[in-house]
């Protein structure tokens, strides 16, 4: 099973400096679990190249990385998986194209969107956005931990939670079971994004060793 735990999707952040590989070079040395590559506006060409670099360094960190949307960036750049958006190619059909033993990661905000990932074979669930967040100017209203604790008892599959999170509300999509948080501008937009990665996943495996003890 795909460990979850802290997802971290790369972005550019030009005030700062910030590359897609920058992000991702600070995010492994910072422990993340899973990079996932998200680029909209380059032409293929940059995009195949930053794919491929950040494929080296998850390579030699032997983590997953998962390019969104963009099935043949992934091939190309022999990606471990697609994440696909409720408006890109359905979770069946990348399944279909990539071969069964590749991650099909599928964001969903509803248990209607959920329950038809699962069934159309998604490795695990994207949920959100749980609360507000300034990395995605179309992510839509959040949906709250209350949502996400209906998602995680409407399907079986892993759900990795997205959307403003940070260490103020881990406890809380925890708490609903979530079984990793994702973050874009929580890392990339932190003064130190090593040190930003390694308190998130302190924190969340904090919490889950604090639910093993119990149990």
């Amino acid at each position: 099973m795909i460990n979850l735990d802290l997802y971290l999707i790369t972005t550019e952040v030009p005030q700062m400096g910030r590359s897609h590989i920058d992000v991702a070079r600070a995010g492994i040395a910072g422990g993340a679990s899973v990079i996932q590559f998200r680029e909209k506006g380059k032409d293929n060409q940059t995009i195949y190249e930053i794919a491929c670099k950040i494929r080296e360094l998850t390579r030699k960190a032997g983590i997953p990385f998962i390019v969104n949307d963009r099935v043949d960036i992934a091939l190309a750049g022999d990606a471990d998986g697609v994440h696909v958006g409720q408006k890109d190619m359905p979770a069946a059909a990348v399944s279909s194209l990539i071969g069964k033993v590749k991650i099909v990661g599928a964001s969903v905000s509803s248990i209607e969107e959920a329950v038809r990932a699962e069934r159309e074979g998604a490795s695990y669930l994207g949920v959100g956005p749980i609360f507000p967040t300034p990395s995605k100017s179309d992510a839509g209203e959040p949906i709250g931990c209350e949502m996400l604790a209906q998602i995680r008892k409407s399907v079986s599959i892993p759900l990795v939670v997205i959307g403003g999170i940070n260490l103020n509300n881990v406890e809380d999509v925890f708490k609903a079971k979530a079984d990793g948080i994702a973050v874009i501008s929580a890392v990339a937009c932190a003064p130190d994004m090593e040190q930003a990665v390694k308190e998130l996943l302190k924190k969340f495996k904090e919490l889950k060793c604090s639910k093993n003890r119990k149990e």
